[in-house]
Formats: C-alpha cells, sequence, structure tokens
C-alpha cells in the first residue's frame, strides 16, 4: 500500500489532508506550528512526529506551504527532509513557488534519485473542501500518472502542462487573472454603492454573462456585505504570487503591465490588510479611494 505523506496545514492543506483521509489512503501529516498539528489531531488525521520520520515513512509526500524560500528549507534546512529522502520516492509540491526555484528544487534531488513534480492548484478553499481543485502539473509525465489517483481525491482535473517548472508558470498566469479581476471586482462593488445600487445584488445580476466568474460570485457577495471571516483568500498570499509573476516576466521579457498595476494596488492595500481575506479589498476602494 503506497503512504502519503502531507506536510503544510493552513488554508488549503488541512482540507486537502481530510480528503486524502476520507479517500481511504495511509496518511501521515506535519505542520511545523505545533497548533496546527494538534488542529489536525483534533480532526482525526494522524500527525508524524517529525518531517524526518514523515519522510522516511512515505513513498509520496506532498508539501503545500507559503512560498519558495519555505520549501526550499523544508527540503534542505537543518530540521529539514533533507538525509531522510530516499531514492524512489515522489514529491508533489502544491505550493505557489517561482519556476527557476522549482526547477533548481528539482534538479538537486533528481541527483538523489528522488521525482520532483510542481503541481500548484486552484479553486480556493471551499475548491479544497469539496474536492473541486484544478491541478496544473510540470514533471516527468510516469511520475504525475502515478501520482494522480491520489491527487484525485481533491481535484476534479489534473493537466500535465510540460517539464517541471511548467506547472509554476502557469499557476502564475492563473494568479494574473485571478488578482486583477480581484481588483476590478471591488472597482465594480464600489462604483455600484457610489451609484446608489445594491452591490450585494451584483453577482447574481451578472451570473451567466461575459462578466461571470468564480471569483465575481466568490468576492463580490462577500465585498458587499463586508464579509471577510472565514479567510479564503489571503492578500499577501496572492501579493506573493504577483510578486512571482513580476519576476518571471521580466526574464521572459514579457509586458504584463496590469499585473504590474495590481502588484502596485495590492501592496498598499497589503500594508494594513496583509493577512485578511481578499474580499477587504472593498476597503482600499471605499475607506481611502486610491488617486487614480
Amino acid at each position: 500500500m503506497t503512504r502519503l505523506g502531507f506536510i503544510g496545514l493552513g488554508l488549503m492543506g488541512l482540507p486537502m489532508s481530510q480528503r486524502l483521509r476520507d479517500a481511504g489512503h495511509t496518511l501521515s501529516v506535519w505542520n511545523r506550528s505545533p497548533e496546527k498539528r494538534a488542529a489536525a489531531r483534533a480532526a482525526g488525521l494522524e500527525t508524524a512526529t517529525s518531517v524526518q520520520d514523515l519522510a522516511m515513512n512515505s513513498d509520496i509526500i506532498l508539501l503545500c506551504v507559503s512560498d519558495g524560500a519555505a520549501v526550499e528549507s523544508l527540503l534542505f534546512g537543518d530540521d529539514g527532509l533533507g538525509n531522510a529522502l530516499r531514492a524512489g520516492q515522489i514529491i508533489v509540491d502544491h505550493s505557489s513557488i517561482d519556476p527557476e526555484t522549482t526547477r533548481r528544487i528539482a534538479i538537486r534531488l533528481k541527483d538523489h534519485g528522488v521525482r520532483w513534480v510542481d503541481a500548484p492548484v486552484s479553486g480556493g478553499v471551499k475548491g479544497a473542501e469539496s474536492g473541486a481543485l484544478v491541478v496544473m502539473a510540470g514533471g516527468d509525465a510516469d511520475a504525475i500518472a502515478i501520482v494522480s489517483p491520489y491527487l484525485y481525491a481533491y481535484s476534479t482535473r489534473i493537466t500535465r502542462m510540460g517539464d517541471v517548472g511548467a506547472g509554476q508558470v502557469t499557476k502564475i498566469c492563473n494568479q494574473l487573472i485571478v488578482a486583477a479581476n480581484a481588483m476590478l471586482i471591488a472597482e465594480a462593488v464600489s462604483l455600484a454603492e457610489n451609484s446608489g445600487v445594491d452591490a450585494t445584488l451584483l453577482a447574481g445580476a451578472l451570473a451567466g454573462g461575459f462578466a461571470d466568474s468564480l471569483p465575481l460570485q466568490i468576492l463580490a457577495p462577500r465585498m458587499a456585505s463586508r464579509q471577510a471571516e472565514p479567510v479564503q483568500w489571503k492578500v499577501a498570499t496572492l501579493l506573493k504570487d504577483l510578486d512571482n509573476a513580476g519576476t518571471l516576466s521580466r526574464q521572459q521579457r514579457s509586458a504584463t503591465p496590469l499585473a504590474a498595476l495590481a502588484a502596485q494596488l495590492m501592496r498598499l492595500h497589503a500594508a494594513s490588510h496583509a493577512n485578511d481575506d481578499l474580499s477587504s479589498l472593498i476597503h482600499f476602494y471605499q475607506d481611502a479611494p486610491p488617486a487614480c
């Protein structure tokens, strides 16, 4: 029986782990935060005593952590997976990190016989909870085929986009659209309110039209009602993804002016709302309207 290990029990990682458990897979989990490990145990998940313990007792290791620095520290830091890894294992990284970092990690692990799949996801917390995520994967086709049956515990579609790094490039493209869309949704809700229109009706009125999208249906009602809990998308997380997009666009000399503007506005908002839900963007327009 294939043994799975899942590291990272945040907004996305915990429900993804729960769906793996509910699908009947042999699973242990870990998080650097004792509080999150305790929450996982309370949710009925088996927690490893350390990342090394998890690595030694897993055939496939899945990661879902904050950024590239966290991934590298987890793998190669003093208390990381490091020497506990063995040839034949596959690591699947659901984190959203820059393509250059993911390729560098893959090369380093390949020297030890460990295969790497970059597999960022889209669909948010609701998608993780309902098993409706989409996975954009980069890496060896055989490795992706091996891990796919397990990823379907929390996803409805897995697309191999190419070699290692291609999944992260695709996620960056995804986040460009999400970030710019979120800004425009906040502008639209604000404009509706300032014009005397009930903005709580906006998402329903636009459903099925050309302006419709999942972010619209999720964010517009939350913005209109000033609902920021529970947190579904952190402002800081999307800003990190936009910064990755900026780096990639400069490397490839590919123009992304709208993404650059979205990053600039998001950074201003993050100064006081970094850990808040993305729906808090409405305050950027209504509490202190930008001078533009």
